[in-house]
């Protein structure tokens, strides 16, 4: 397996969380708080990845042999996915995750209560995301999470992260509730409208955010978006202007 820190350069993992609504698909965006990694910048939620993140036991959809293929890696690839969805459970409140073969469903104050106190204490590092799963018999589910683009921080960066973007629909079984140490503010917005808020100054946002949200921003519908990613039509040439911003061939 890769090592999780090569070279000052740190395995990450960022996932795009997106819904229909009646103006077109929308994505879950944050801005993060001062004092942590990319402050004040909107960005989707992810983070890096951690040893805690490899437990091929606690999956459903496809193995780690599978998940490397899909990155091009030897082994570990499934670290990417998982890592990717506990930053999504960490910092909006949406866990991807089976429950007796069903989409994992909240009911009732008393189980929401129960799994926002998983959630600080999973954030806090005093459980594991493998310790939730033997808890409440849940099974990760990898196969909603498809791998979207790679990118790797340029050199000249003080702090280097290798990172993995997916994308995932929102489960209609569950509601984003971020947290508050991991941003300042949230919302569901087009991608257009991020790019124009961009545009403007009044969003900060690094190249590939802005490169994501370019790439998805003509969709209509949302089973089109995740469509044209599962076949790898979403992303056009790899030009010499975006590897020098760190984009990465997907495998």
């Amino acid at each position: 397996m890769q090592p999780l820190i090569k070279d000052n350069v740190r395995l990450a993992a960022t996932i795009l969380l997106v819904r229909q609504a009646p103006s077109g698909p929308e994505v879950f965006m944050m801005q993060r708080p001062g004092g942590v990694d990319f402050p004040d910048l909107h960005v989707f939620p992810g983070g890096k990845v951690d040893q805690q993140d490899f437990v091929p036991d606690m999956v459903e959809g496809f193995d780690d042999m599978d998940a490397s293929r899909l990155l091009g890696l030897s082994a570990g690839g499934l670290r990417y996915w998982v890592a990717a969805i506990r930053e999504c459970f960490e910092e909006c409140g949406v866990l991807l995750a089976y429950r007796e073969g069903k989409p994992l469903r909240l009911s009732g104050l008393e189980e929401v209560a129960r799994f926002e106190a998983y959630r600080e204490r999973l954030i806090s590092n005093a459980l594991s995301l493998e310790d939730i799963c033997r808890a409440e018999n849940l099974r990760l589910a990898v196969d909603r999470v498809t791998y979207f683009s790679h990118w790797i921080t340029p050199e000249q960066a003080p702090r280097r992260f290798d990172t993995r973007f997916f994308i995932a629909a929102m489960p209609p079984e569950q509601v984003t509730v971020a947290h508050a140490r991991e941003s300042v503010a949230d919302e569901w917005v087009r991608p257009r409208d991020a790019l124009q808020a961009g545009d403007a100054g009044s969003w900060q946002m690094i190249a590939p955010t802005i490169v994501t949200l370019a790439s998805i921003a003509e969709y209509r519908h949302v089973q089109e978006m995740l469509g044209a990613v599962l076949a790898e039509q979403h992303i056009g040439e790899l030009t010499d202007d975006l590897r020098r911003q760190g984009m990465q061939r997907l495998r």
